[in-house]
């Protein structure tokens, strides 16, 4: 497994991140999601990501249990927090209340005494930006978190973040975790050049574009039985992708995949990896083999000429417009 840097921090993070974002506590059960997280731990693998809002709290707890007993230095816990987790009016967003409770109860289910990356899972723009940088701060400065991060967080705002943390003397921002991958490049305009100027890592999420790059949906054929297209909590983010023109050139890239010799998912990934300011993507997986075979992408080359034969074949449908992140993603 190789390790890089996030940003120009001195934390270094696994180039593959494992994330349970569905699978836990949703589409697999604890049971399935230890063997998965084993084979994670097997692989190299020491960055997992999750948030307070999956499965309603319950992916945290999952994790908590399947990475109990092993030394908590050896790993690098990333959690969320802005979307709700409960019924109450303060039960959601960046305020300091929240923040605060939020860290106190992902501690608990995480069982860990402190969180090495607590990540903004979306920009609040209901609360002041200084309210949010000063309680992120207070959390570094007790030792309950390491570095601070964001998710989905535009090139203006977390410039925004930067200037308050610099004049105030916070704690500043050290990762962003934005979508990326072959399909969906929205980054590469604005976020990507202002964050690597910056010193931000990206951690990205859904590199291999819900599963759609893994090849498993063919044009005009019907959808996979237990498919990410076919959970009601994730088929939403994969329609988009489940068109026969988008899915007809994912397999024309399958083709060159297999005439590298390897799978279209490790492409995929070995893609996303070569692109720079990229510190680590995220997996998630319902099955070890998946852990085992995405894994494989660590240390692959593209050479400049598949490079281009890829891009020639996805540039019709590869989603690049800056406007899509104009307004707060549903994502949770």
């Amino acid at each position: 497994m190789e390790h890089r840097h996030l940003g120009n921090s001195g934390l270094l993070v696994s180039a593959i991140s494992y994330g349970n974002w569905l699978t836990h506590a949703g589409q697999i059960d604890a049971d399935r999601a230890t063997v998965c997280v084993k084979a994670a731990l097997d692989a190299g693998i020491t960055t997992f990501d999750t948030a307070d809002v999956y499965a309603g709290t319950g992916a945290e707890s999952v994790l908590g249990q399947a990475l109990a007993g092993i030394r908590r230095e050896s790993l690098e816990i990333c959690t969320k927090v802005y979307w709700p987790t409960g019924n109450g009016p303060n039960d959601r967003g960046l305020s300091r209340k929240h923040i605060v409770e939020s860290c106190n109860g992902s501690l608990r289910r995480l069982r860990t005494d402190y969180i090495d990356l607590y990540q903004a899972h979306r920009f609040d723009y209901e609360t002041p930006l200084e309210e949010t940088l000063r309680a992120f701060d207070d959390l570094v400065r007790q030792g309950k978190v390491l570095y601070i991060g964001v998710s989905e967080w535009r090139a203006e705002q977390i410039k925004e973040a930067l200037g308050i943390a610099k004049e105030m003397s916070f704690d500043r921002i050290v990762s962003n975790q934005p979508q990326y991958s072959l399909l969906w490049r929205v980054i590469e305009a604005e976020v990507l050049p202002f964050c690597r100027s910056e010193g931000v890592g990206q951690i990205v999420w859904s590199p291999l574009a819900q599963g759609v790059l893994t090849g498993k949906y063919k044009p005009g054929a019907p959808l996979p039985e237990g498919s990410r297209a076919l959970d009601p909590n994730g088929s939403g983010f994969i329609s988009s992708y489940l068109k026969d023109d988008v899915l007809e050139r994912v397999q024309q890239v399958a083709t060159l995949a297999d005439e590298a010799g390897i799978t279209e998912a490790q492409m995929a990934l070995a893609w996303v990896l070569r692109t720079p300011g990229i510190s680590s993507a995220i997996i998630g997986a319902t099955r070890p083999e998946q852990v085992a075979e995405n894994v494989g992408a660590v240390g692959i080359h593209l050479d400049d000429d598949l490079v281009a034969r890829v891009d020639a074949i996805l540039s019709p449908v590869v989603v690049r417009d800056p406007s899509l992140t104009r307004s707060p993603q549903r994502r949770p």
